[in-house]
């Protein structure tokens, strides 16, 4: 433990309303320590002190040993039921945080080593009572209750800690909204089946609020480098506002979180490690050679980043070195960008994969990642039980579907190139009538894969007709989307256009039908020209192939550019957050179980 202490802290401020049962990597983040509640003895000054604690106060899990005589009292009902009465202001710690409750100032500060954040609304003057509702030693529980000033102005939520550094914020029926401020460089809203969106502040310079179509889990990357905090939220009709700071020397940043709970539970947690995430400004520099980042890991993970693929955000996980090369439809092959060499990162961008705006390095996931470490996907299963966490990570989405007819034998590449180099070997050596049977199964390996392709094909353009429609009644029921609509329209659109001009080389399934017949009808006889007539049926094979694989790779980017542009294009639209998940989900199931030949790279 003692290797991985200063690698992360996890930081994590709000309240129970079930008892949280940390399971998995969570359970190995426990706190040796207690968690321990404090009693200041007066309220702190305007800056919190926390190494003078002359007057501070342990309060006792036990009431009854503040008694003249707790053996005495514990025997004797009349002293039972007894409130603790803060003299000052509550500290809660528990090894891995510090949670001050700011009486005088209407709000929480919760603290690690590198950052903190504070729970609490402008709105809030001051804290009118905090009541202790659970103090056992392993958790402690707070009812926190916030007063405006105002006459029925008052409103609470509770807060719970225990020993593992995943806690929650629970509001009351009255809080309708909870607060956070802290100091958050980009914003990460992940998608696990399509790209994350990334929010970066500067892009936004005339708005002051970005509305967020949030889905249960949100990061946002602190300033400094070596904190990330996460939210995480049940499913249901919550909203999130991102309060932006005016135009600074290093740039905006988002200050402020306001988050709309639909009367449920958030869960707030800090991790911290030295370059737990990164920015790295790209340029020409790195075009078209090798270049070692600054920036090194700080422990093993799925470390991401998103680069432009042509015109598009495309998500890349950082190999092992040597990363070697990549194909791509529609790219075609490159060298993969990124990878590890030890812990140190490297780039290397081209033409395909532009060295354009910045590289913003984060993980979600772990990938041989120390026990001690946790992600922020561990602390959603933790949080949100692995039944919702299952559906949000969609594990079945993101399995590829099969083009391979005998798969599980792994005859060949399972495309119409592989194939019909199979079948021309065959032809070349003159063997087509001892090989009869080994052709027949090549060719219908071809007839599998191609119909696979044509239903992909299909799935794509019901999507995209259904989508059309979607976004025409929209329009005509919120003209005020007018413009964010027609952009998106604009996309979808191009679904329908592509397939119109690339119809004639895609091909149909009778054709493949035909192509079948004239190939199988080569092995009722040995004949010189058995050979010509294989090789020019075989590009027919691979030119029908060929076509399809490029549509369905153009088809999965498009709808990728569409999932994008439907979250960026909400965010300083307020109205257009409903419609943008609509649009986003749609998007999603659509993009469910890729073909290979339209994958993104971080698979």
């Amino acid at each position: 433990m003692k290797s991985h202490r200063n690698c992360v802290v996890l930081l994590a401020a709000a309240m129970i309303s079930l008892g949280l049962s940390s399971t998995g990597r969570a359970q190995s983040a426990t706190s040796t320590h207690p968690v321990t509640l404090w009693d200041t003895g007066s309220p702190l000054g305007d800056t919190i002190d926390l190494a003078n604690r002359t007057s501070w106060r342990a309060v006792p899990p036990n009431l009854l040993l503040l008694e003249a005589d707790p053996l005495k009292s514990s025997s004797d009902p009349g002293y039972y039921g007894r409130e603790y009465a803060f003299q000052g202001d509550v500290v809660v710690e528990n090894g891995y945080l510090t949670a001050v409750v700011r009486s005088a100032k209407g709000k929480v500060v919760v603290s690690s080593k590198n950052a903190k954040f504070e729970i609490g609304d402008s709105r809030f003057k001051s804290i009118s009572r905090c009541i202790v509702l659970q103090n056992t030693g392993d958790d402690v529980a707070l009812e926190v209750s916030f007063s405006t000033g105002a006459k029925g102005g008052d409103t609470s939520a509770v807060l719970a800690f225990g020993k593992t550094p995943i806690v929650e914020i629970k509001p009351a029926p009255t809080m309708k909204g909870i607060s956070l401020r802290s100091t958050i460089e980009y914003g990460v809203l992940p998608g696990f089946v399509g790209d994350d969106l990334v929010v970066a502040p500067g892009q936004y310079p005339s708005d002051s609020v970005l509305d967020v179509p949030c889905e249960s889990l949100f990061l946002g990357l602190l300033k400094g480098e070596t904190s990330v905090l996460v939210m995480t939220w049940p499913k249901g009709k919550q909203q999130m506002k991102l309060g932006l700071s005016r135009q600074g020397q290093e740039g905006r940043l988002i200050e402020s979180i306001a988050f709309d709970n639909d009367g449920q539970s958030l869960y707030v947690s800090l991790l911290e490690a030295p370059g737990i995430w990164h920015k790295e400004p790209l340029g020409v520099s790195y075009l078209e050679k090798d270049v070692a980042s600054k920036w090194k890991r700080p422990f093993p993970a799925k470390w991401v980043t998103q680069l432009w693929e042509g015109e598009v955000r495309t998500t890349y996980t950082f190999r092992a070195a040597p990363a070697g090369t990549i194909w791509r439809g529609v790219a075609g092959m490159y060298n993969y960008p990124l990878w590890f060499n030890g812990d140190a990162a490297w780039f290397r961008l081209g033409k395909k994969v532009l060295p354009k705006g910045e590289s913003i390095i984060y993980f979600l996931e772990g990938k041989d990642t120390p026990a001690s470490v946790l992600t922020p996907v561990d602390i959603m299963k933790a949080t949100l039980g692995r039944p919702m966490c299952d559906s949000i990570l969609d594990l079945a989405g993101q399995k590829l579907r099969t083009h391979h007819r005998r798969g599980a034998i792994g005859i060949r590449r399972a495309c119409t190139c592989g194939c019909t180099e199979a079948i021309e070997a065959v032809f070349k050596a003159g063997q087509e009538i001892e090989k009869k049977e080994y052709i027949e199964g090549a060719v219908g390996d071809m007839v599998y894969f191609v119909t696979r392709h044509v239903e992909r094909l299909n799935e794509y353009r019901a999507f995209a007709d259904d989508m059309t429609e979607f976004l025409r009644t929209t329009a005509s029921s919120q003209p005020e989307l007018k413009t964010y609509l027609e952009s998106l329209t604009q996309i979808v659109q191009r679904i329908g256009e592509l397939y119109e001009t690339q119809k004639e080389n895609i091909k149909s399934l009778e054709y493949a039908a035909e192509l079948s017949r004239k190939t199988l009808a080569l092995l009722q006889k040995k004949d010189p020209k058995n050979l010509s007539t294989c090789l020019d049926l075989g590009k027919d094979w691979r030119g029908m192939g060929g076509a399809q694989d490029g549509v369905l790779a153009e088809y999965h980017i498009i709808v990728r550019k569409l999932f994008q542009e439907a979250g960026y294009g909400c965010l300083n639209q307020p109205k257009a957050v409903d419609v943008a998940r609509e649009i986003r989900r749609r998007c999603r199931q659509c993009l469910r179980n890729p073909d290979g030949y339209e994958i993104w790279p971080n698979y």
